[in-house]
């Protein structure tokens, strides 16, 4: 689809848009956009062997944004039709302030060209593909798991495939317009072991992607995930706790980071004074040979776009340097407010919501030790492949989270499995107890999903890296 295309889908044409803005220009309007928005969905789930239940959804509308000073108005409306949307426009209008936050930012009028997210194409739309056909995938996937683990008790599994076809249209001319597909598979299987003992494990995959992500070897992949190393984990112990080592493994244990520290780097929690890093930019905040990156640019990657919520063109931001503080993640507002280019973290759930600063994927950059080296450091710790259930005070930085998978660490191996544990810690404070990274970095591909008042896809990442101490609640 061409950006023509994408008027003709919204019912709209650049003359009306202009009519709009020109009555919000009237009005004193510092800064307004519009957010088009139409998304096709589907899913299908799969309980007891059974494909349960399923659906197809559409979502339509326009979101209308007015920011005035530290204001902003924000009206939408499920219908493009150009007198509601002139309605909507006038609601967010009643809103007022100071106009100076970002009308005055240098940004040339521009028809931006449309792509697909994460620069590749959608190949095949999940609003196109034979449910039947879906269907049988998620139960080869079940049966895959039973063959594979005589003790599967239960599987409950979840497809989810999505096409939105987004245009993003501003007061300072500028046009964007873009597909983002994305498809998700997300299962949990319990497995019964002796004694009445029972052990519940989960896998996910996701990508921004059309069904072509559905190939043969998919059930293999998530049976593998869901049933490897699970007679260690029957065998697994609560260790006791204290202040010890802790060794994050490649992958799947960076939402630590994400939760712990990356929430942190936001910018408006900084312009509000609500994060531990307020007063941190250009700062050391932990050791050398520490980066910490949020991309929204990675090929076929759940967090990645073409484009932010706000039509700024996605990139790669480095946060922290070399252990330097060297860049918040901006939206419009928070980049006019610092004085710098908004870095295309404007993210929004869907039409209905305001844009505000987001993770894309969040990532440790890899160091120069290998990830047996740093296990072979450790004479007792803990070494984590997976965390759940955290909790994080932003603005101290404080964490809580608890171990879903993990081994104690003696004399430089791996040994006993662990369960029920948590880490406790301080965001700030762990990060400056990093004392070695590994060169394994390794971007976990589920269906990572962050809260922050909205939903939106995220990704997170870290190489093999070691804490020098962290608070461990065990025995």
């Amino acid at each position: 689809m061409e950006n023509k295309d994408y008027l003709e889908l919204f019912h709209t044409d650049l003359q009306s848009l202009e009519r709009l803005m020109g009555e919000a220009r009237a009005c004193g309007a510092g800064y307004v956009d519009f957010y088009f928005e139409c998304t096709g969905s589907m899913n299908l789930t799969i309980k007891d062997s059974v494909v349960s239940s399923g659906g197809c959804h559409e979502d339509f509308g326009v979101g209308i944004r007015v920011v005035e000073g530290e204001k902003t108005g924000y009206a939408y409306c499920e219908t493009t039709d150009y007198q509601a949307m002139k309605q909507a426009l006038r609601a967010a209008l009643a809103i007022r302030g100071s106009g100076e936050a970002i009308a005055n930012m240098p940004i040339a009028r521009q028809i931006l060209p449309h792509k697909s997210a994460g620069t590749e194409l959608l190949v095949l739309n999940w609003m196109d593909a034979d449910l039947n056909a879906l269907a049988g995938m998620l139960k080869s996937i079940d049966l895959s798991i039973r063959h594979r683990e005589p003790r599967t008790a239960n599987v409950i599994g979840q497809l989810n495939g999505k096409v939105s076809r987004i245009m993003m249209y501003n007061s300072f001319g500028e046009l964007c317009c873009e597909e983002r597909p994305l498809g998700s598979i997300a299962l949990s299987a319990v497995f019964a072991g002796k004694n009445g003992r029972n052990i519940n494990t989960t896998a996910s995959l996701s990508y921004r992607s059309g069904v072509e992500m559905l190939d043969g070897n998919l059930p293999n992949i998530l049976a593998d995930k869901l049933t490897t190393d699970l007679d260690e984990k029957f065998e697994a112990i609560r260790p006791k706790g204290g202040s010890m080592p802790v060794v994050m493994g490649a992958g799947a244990s960076g939402i630590l980071l994400h939760e712990a520290m990356g929430h942190a780097f936001e910018a408006d929690f900084n312009r509000k004074g609500q994060s531990i890093f307020s007063e941190s930019m250009g700062k050391r905040i932990c050791p050398e040979g520490i980066t910490i990156i949020d991309d929204g640019t990675i090929p076929l990657n759940r967090g990645s776009n073409l484009y932010d919520d706000e039509g700024v063109v996605s990139q790669k931001t480095v946060l922290v340097e070399n252990g330097i503080l060297t860049s918040y993640m901006h939206d419009r507002i928070s980049a006019s407010y610092y004085g710098v280019s908004p870095t295309g973290n404007g993210r929004r759930e869907n039409f209905r919501n305001n844009p505000i600063p987001r993770m894309r994927a969040t990532y440790m950059d890899s160091g120069k030790y290998t990830g047996e080296e740093i296990i072979a450091s450790v004479k007792y710790g803990l070494y984590v492949d997976e965390f759940s259930n955290g909790q994080v005070n932003i603005g101290e930085g404080d964490f809580t989270f608890y171990v879903r998978s993990g081994h104690l660490i003696e004399n430089g191996r791996l040994t006993t499995p662990v369960k029920d544990i948590n880490i406790i810690g301080n965001g700030p404070e762990a990060l400056g107890r990093i004392s070695m990274v590994a060169n394994d970095l390794k971007i976990d591909n589920g269906a990572w999903t962050c809260g922050k008042d909205q939903s939106v896809p995220v990704s997170v990442g870290i190489p093999t890296v070691r804490i020098d101490s962290l608070a461990v609640g065990g025995e």
